[in-house]
C-alpha cells in the first residue's frame, strides 16, 4: 500500500511539473517567438492506447511472417491495427507505426533486417544463416 501511495504521489507531482513546464515554454515563446524550445522541452510521450509495452515488435514480426515482401512501418502498423480490428485516426496510426519503427531499429540484425535501396525503409524477417 505504501508503494502504491508513492506511485500516486509521483504521478500527481509529474502532472504538476508538466503543467509548470508548459507555462514556462509559453512565457519564453511570448518573449522570443523565434526561440527553439526543442533544446529544453522534455519529450511528452503518450502511452499506446491499444497495445501493452513491448508487444508491438511481436505483432510486427507476426505481420512480417505472413507478408509476401518487405513492408514499410506504416504498412506494418496498418496491418497490425487491421488484425486487431482497430479503426484508428491517422495520428494514432502514425504513432503505432513510429513505435514499430523504433522496435524494428532496436532489433535490427537480430530478427529483422532493413532492405537496402528503399525510401521509406522497408523491413523483412532476417533469413536464417
Amino acid at each position: 500500500m505504501e508503494l502504491g501511495g508513492q506511485i500516486l504521489e509521483n504521478r500527481q507531482r509529474y502532472d504538476e511539473l508538466s503543467h509548470q513546464i508548459r507555462h514556462v515554454e509559453a512565457v519564453i515563446k511570448m518573449l522570443d517567438p523565434s526561440y527553439n524550445l526543442a533544446r529544453i522541452t522534455v519529450k511528452r510521450r503518450q502511452p499506446n492506447k491499444w497495445f501493452k509495452r513491448g508487444t508491438l515488435y511481436r505483432r510486427a514480426v507476426d505481420v512480417l511472417r505472413t507478408a509476401t515482401g518487405p513492408m514499410t512501418t506504416a504498412e506494418i502498423g496498418a496491418a497490425v491495427l487491421t488484425a486487431e480490428g482497430i479503426e484508428a485516426t491517422t495520428a494514432d496510426a502514425q504513432a503505432v507505426a513510429l513505435g514499430i519503427q523504433h522496435s524494428l531499429k532496436n532489433h535490427e540484425g537480430k530478427g529483422v533486417e532493413r532492405v537496402d535501396g528503399y525510401s521509406p525503409a522497408r523491413w523483412r524477417l532476417k533469413e536464417a544463416a
